[in-house]
């Protein structure tokens, strides 16, 4: 009898589990209280100098107040020496962030921030990061405006 009805549950959890894929079929949420957005739903704009597409996830980063935007950078692209007026904090989640400081633009001194890794421009502080081999994805949060500012020494 206890093994009919464990049988039993346990083909009624799968049938659950197995007829409603995670995320689909399920209820609604109140929008104002949690809201997403999935892959799909993220819409990717491509810089004027094709070196990177982003995602604004939200905010408006040229405005006072928080953002958040992520950036995919295209293998071979790197920004020049710049600074911002604010602290910006990066989560890497695809590829490896290549990242290097002061006014002189040398890539090859640059150091790796793989995939995981996380990382604080700070506000005012001079350095040049970007792409080298591969497709890499950045999440940059902060306060806006973001705003960059030229800086290298030639």
């Amino acid at each position: 009898m206890i093994r009919a009805r464990t049988i039993a549950l346990t083909t009624a959890v799968f049938a659950v589990v197995l007829g409603v894929p995670s995320g689909y079929g399920a209820g609604d949420i109140d929008r104002t209280a949690v809201d997403f957005k999935t892959p799909a739903e993220i819409k990717w704009v491509k810089n004027a100098a094709g070196t990177n597409e982003s995602a604004v996830l939200f905010g408006d980063p040229s405005k006072p107040g928080p953002y958040v935007v992520r950036v995919r950078w295209f293998p071979g692209n790197m920004s020049r020496p710049h600074f911002h007026p604010n602290d910006r904090f990066f989560a890497v989640l695809s590829g490896t962030w290549w990242m290097g400081t002061g006014e002189t633009f040398d890539p090859e001194s640059t150091v790796p921030a793989p995939a995981g890794s996380y990382v604080i421009h700070y506000g005012g502080k001079v350095h040049y990061d970007g792409a080298k081999t591969e497709e890499t994805i950045i999440q940059v949060w902060g306060m806006g405006p973001a705003t960059s500012t030229p800086a290298e020494k030639r």
